[in-house]
C-alpha cells in the first residue's frame, strides 16, 4: 500500500500530542470584560503509521483540520487524499458535531472502519482507528488557544470599518468562518447582523451552498413551526401538500435565523433538537429527516435577560451561545462613517448614472465638511442601515457632484442650529461638553484656543476610558486603539492616576 500524501502534510512519525484529550469542547470566544481575549479553536488529527516491514515502506504522517467536515477519498479534490487502490473516490467525510465528531460512510466500495468495526455513521473517540480499505488511521481531537489580535483589513467580506472593535470582529470571523460552529450575532438593530452572516457563510466550506433567512419575527405564530420544520399533506387545515421546511431547504448550507428573540417558547425546545440531533420532523410526521445545517442566529435582545425573564429556554441559550458575535452601534465607531459614505457613493445603485463606454459611474463623488460634521456628530438610533437611508435621500436632492448640509434630513440639520439659528455645526467635546468644557475668549489667539480645546478632550476621554474599564490600562488603551505606551504618557501629562486596579501587568 501507498501511504497517504497530503501538501499539508507537516511531520514525521509524530506521536498523540498530550493536549488531545477524551473530551473536546465546541469552538469558543472567550471574553473579559465584554471584550474578546481569545478562541479555544476545535481540531482534529490524524495520524498515519505505516506497519514495520510493510510493502511500500514509507513514514509516518498526520494532518491538522479545524474546518466542519473533512472529506476523505483517493481524488484529488479531498481534504486528505490517499493512494491506496482500496480506497474510494469519495470514501468518507469527517463531520464537526456539537459533541463531538462524527464519521459517515460515502458508499464507499470496501467501507469505512471505527477500531475494525464496520459502520455506515458513528462517533469518534479520540485515539481510535479509522480503517478504509488497507489504510489505517489515527484519530485524535483537541483544541488551539488562539489569542485575538485585530485584522490590519478595513473590511472582511461584505463588512466594512476600520474601527478596532470591527478589526476584532475580523479576526474572530476568519477563525470561526471554517468550522461549523453555531454563532449568535448580537447587537441594535440596523448594526449589519445579516452582513456580518453572510460573511462567515460566503468565507466558510458552506459557500456554494444555499443561505436561507428566515426573520422570526415576521411569521405568525401558528405558522412558525411548518415554515422551519416543513408539513405533511392533511397535517392540519390548508395543508393540501407535502411541503419542506426552511431547514430542508438550507441543507449542506447555511441557516439565518434573525430575531431569535422572537421564537414563542413552545418552539424553542424543537429548535433545540434540530441543533443537537441534526434532525428535524415535519408537522404531521414521526419520521426524522436529517438535515446538514450550519446554523447562524441573530437578535437585537439581549438573551441572557430573556433566560432570566422566562421568555428564553437556558438550555437553548447555551446550546446557541458557543460563539457570540457583539455588533457595536454606529455612535460607537464613528470613525467609520466617511469610510462607509464613501464607499455607499461607490457602490450603491442610487447613485449610478451611465458613463463613457455604457459602465455605470458614481453622481455624486462626496459631501461638503459641514455635511460630514453633522453625520459624524448625529447618534444614529438606526445604526448603519439608517445611514444608508440618509445618503440614499441626499443624494436624490443633491444638485451637484457633493452632498451639501442642506440635502441632509431635518433632524440632522437642526442638531447643528445654535440659539441664533445658525446652520453651521459646532463639533462638542467628546466628553460631553458640560461645565468643565474649557471656555475660549476671542481674545485668544487660533493656535491657543485649539490648543486648550484639544487638551480638555484628552484629559477628559482618558478619565471615561478608564472609568470604564475599572482603571485597567492595558484595556482602556486597546479600546481607544492606541500603544500602552503613549497611553501612560498621556495619563502623566494630565497627572492621571491609575484607577482601582491599580497597574495592568496582565497582558
Amino acid at each position: 500500500m501507498t501511504p497517504p500524501s497530503d501538501p499539508a502534510d507537516t511531520s514525521e512519525g509524530a506521536a498523540p500530542h498530550k493536549k488531545f484529550p477524551d473530551f473536546v469542547p465546541p469552538t469558543r470566544v472567550h471574553y473579559e470584560d465584554g471584550k474578546p481575549q481569545t478562541i479555544r479553536l476545535r481540531k482534529c488529527k490524524l495520524v498515519y503509521t505505516p506497519e514495520p516491514g510493510a510493502r511500500g515502506g514509507g513514514r509516518a504522517r498526520e494532518w491538522s483540520f479545524d474546518q466542519g467536515t473533512i472529506t476523505i477519498g483517493a481524488m484529488d479534490d479531498n481534504d486528505l487524499v490517499l493512494h491506496d487502490e482500496t480506497v474510494s473516490r469519495y470514501h468518507c467525510r469527517i463531520v464537526q458535531e456539537a459533541s463531538g465528531y462524527a464519521l459517515v460512510d460515502l458508499a464507499s466500495t470496501n467501507g469505512t472502519f471505527i477500531n475494525r468495526v464496520r459502520i455506515k455513521e458513528g462517533f469518534l473517540k479520540p485515539g481510535c482507528t479509522i480503517g478504509l480499505g488497507k489504510t489505517e488511521l489515527k484519530f485524535y481531537a483537541g483544541e488551539e488557544k488562539v489569542e485575538i489580535v485585530p485584522s490590519k483589513k478595513d473590511r472582511c467580506g461584505d463588512i466594512i470599518g476600520r474601527n478596532a472593535r470591527m478589526r476584532e470582529l475580523y479576526a474572530i470571523i476568519e477563525k470561526i468562518a471554517p468550522t461549523s460552529t453555531t454563532v449568535v450575532i448580537e447587537g441594535e438593530t440596523g448594526t449589519g447582523k445579516e452582513v456580518v452572516a453572510q460573511t462567515v457563510h460566503k468565507l466558510s466550506p458552506r459557500a456554494e451552498g444555499p443561505m436561507m433567512v428566515f426573520d422570526c419575527g415576521a411569521v405568525p405564530a401558528n405558522l412558525m413551526e411548518s415554515e422551519l420544520f416543513g408539513h405533511e399533506k392533511g397535517s392540519f387545515t390548508g395543508a393540501i401538500m407535502t411541503r419542506q421546511g426552511i431547514f430542508e431547504m438550507a441543507h449542506g448550507g447555511t441557516l439565518f435565523l434573525d430575531e431569535l428573540g422572537e421564537l414563542s417558547i413552545d418552539l424553542q425546545p424543537k429548535l433545540l433538537r434540530a441543533l443537537e440531533q441534526r434532525e428535524i420532523k415535519r408537522v404531521g410526521s414521526n419520521k426524522p429527516i436529517k438535515v446538514d445545517v450550519r446554523v447562524i442566529a441573530a437578535t437585537n435582545r439581549n438573551l441572557e435577560d430573556e433566560v432570566r425573564a422566562g421568555r428564553f429556554r437556558q438550555d437553548l441559550f447555551y446550546r446557541l451561545s458557543v460563539v457570540r458575535l457583539f455588533l457595536s452601534p454606529l455612535r460607537e465607531r464613528v470613525e467609520d462613517i466617511p469610510f462607509l459614505v464613501k464607499h455607499f457613493l461607490k457602490t450603491h445603485h442610487y447613485n449610478m448614472v451611465p458613463g463613457e463606454g455604457g459602465a455605470s459611474e458614481p453622481r455624486v463623488h462626496g459631501m461638503t465638511r459641514d455635511a460630514m460634521d453633522l453625520l459624524c456628530q448625529y447618534q444614529w438610533p438606526g445604526n448603519v442601515r439608517e445611514l444608508v437611508n440618509v445618503i440614499e435621500r441626499a443624494v436624490s436632492f443633491a444638485e451637484g457632484t457633493e452632498i451639501a448640509v442642506s440635502d441632509l434630513p431635518d433632524q440632522l440639520r437642526q442638531q447643528g442650529l445654535g440659539p441664533a439659528g445658525r446652520g453651521a455645526a459646532a463639533a462638542p467635546p467628546v466628553g460631553g461638553g458640560g461645565a468643565d468644557a474649557p471656555t475660549v475668549g476671542v481674545d485668544a489667539t487660533f493656535k491657543d484656543a485649539k490648543e486648550k480645546w484639544i487638551s480638555a478632550f484628552e484629559r477628559d476621554y482618558l478619565l471615561q476610558l478608564l472609568k470604564k474599564n475599572n482603571g485597567n490600562i492595558s484595556h482602556a488603551a486597546r479600546e481607544a486603539d492606541i500603544d500602552r505606551k503613549y497611553f501612560r504618557k498621556l495619563m502623566r501629562k494630565y497627572g492621571i492616576e491609575g484607577g482601582p486596579t491599580g497597574d495592568d501587568d496582565d497582558e
